[in-house]
């Protein structure tokens, strides 16, 4: 059921173009999935998703869905796809990012991570093992396997320390994998996840015992927290050629429209970011001109397309100076006008990168492009 075909290469980068194959359909690659955290991508209608974002895959999170509304609902409800009426394909992350980042009270050991929830102090556990069981509650087409996220600036004994740990849980996770089912009728798979912080050695020891337990993709996780953009960059050229040609890559959190642009350079197929969503509630826009930022004074009589060149409904049907007039209301509106948009634009984005990938010209296309949609207006 889970298969990742390469269909076209760049001759110039690594870049290329792909279909994923899952339970509830394909994906086709480069893509970017909507974050849709505890059951909903914020501010947007799922139709809207499929129809004008044509988001083909989106992202839910473990550690969120089983704080609440819990796995007692999610198990009667038969199941994220059927709770949030979404008939595509959802990948969950382990939660473990979530984990270490929110929890103020947290004690990580070979056994799992202990944790306090953020919502009302209560205590809890994740095991390797219970996180399979969890994610198989929320029946997510793509798991992630449960791993320290080491922080960006860790020292090297920290980070092999963390990858040590990393790897044991993963042996674990899969071997639960392998004894335990899926409960509502269509396959599931997992994605490992390669994390060694910014040490080339650390992260190619990493890739290649998580290719062990790998069948269609493979997540790289532990970047753009805190690591300078060029070591992010440099870490991905450092796997690219040691991960095979027919596994999906996975770059986690990432990022803004410049570093899809050159993660898909170096290989990379499937990125998620809270940024179109997040920035866009807070009047940060991004279009083929450039960043805008829609409180800003400039945008009150300017009448033309939110993005002249935008293919979204919003850009359509709205002026800059009627969503500079929302936001600058206080009007809810707003902010969900700038999500659709933002994230109309990513997928946009990649589509039109897939364009030059087919066509041969996507190095240089991507050089011109970077500097364009990084400026800001």
């Amino acid at each position: 059921m889970f298969k990742f075909t390469r269909t076209s290469k760049d001759t110039a980068s690594s870049a290329r173009t792909g279909i994923l194959s899952t339970a509830h359909g394909d994906i086709r690659t480069p893509i970017v999935m909507p974050v849709g955290t505890v059951g909903s991508v914020k501010g947007v209608y799922h139709r809207d998703l499929k129809e004008d974002i044509g988001a083909e895959i989106i992202l839910g999170n473990t550690y969120h869905l089983y704080l609440r509304p819990g796995l007692d609902i999610l198990r009667r409800a038969g199941g994220l796809h059927r709770f949030e009426n979404w008939d595509r394909p959802i990948l969950t992350d382990s939660g473990g990012f979530q984990v270490f980042s929110l929890s103020k009270i947290r004690k990580i050991t070979p056994e799992g991570c202990r944790f306090q929830s953020h919502i009302d102090g209560s205590r809890h556990l994740f095991t390797p093992e219970n996180n399979v069981d969890t994610q198989r509650i929320i029946g997510a087409d793509i798991m992630m396997a449960l791993d320290e996220c080491c922080p960006g600036d860790a020292d090297r004994s920290y980070a092999a320390k963390s990858l040590k740990l990393t790897q044991g849980w993963l042996e674990r996770y899969y071997k639960h994998f392998r004894e335990s089912e899926p409960l509502y009728g269509y396959p599931q798979t997992f994605f490992p996840i390669i994390q060694g912080c910014t040490y080339p050695d650390l992260r190619v020891e990493a890739a290649e015992h998580a290719l062990e337990f790998s069948e269609a993709g493979i997540a790289i996780g532990g970047l753009a927290v805190g690591e300078p953009t060029d070591v992010m960059y440099e870490m991905l050229e450092v796997l690219d050629p040691v991960i095979p040609q027919d596994r999906a890559r996975y770059l986690m959190g990432v990022g803004t429209p410049a570093n899809i642009l050159e993660g898909i350079a170096r290989g990379v197929d499937m990125f998620d970011c809270v940024m179109p969503t997040r920035n866009g509630r807070n009047g940060m826009i991004f279009t083929w001109d450039g960043i805008m930022n829609m409180r800003n004074a400039k945008w009150a009589d300017d009448f033309s397309p939110i993005d002249p060149a935008g293919a979204s409904f919003v850009d359509r049907t709205y002026s800059r100076a009627y969503l500079h007039h929302l936001f600058v209301s206080g009007e809810m509106f707003a902010a969900m006008l700038a999500s659709e948009h933002n994230l109309a634009f990513y997928l946009d984005l990649v589509k039109q990168a897939s364009a030059h990938i087919e066509a041969g010209d996507f190095a240089s296309w991507k050089e011109s492009t970077v500097k364009r949609v990084s400026q800001r207006l």
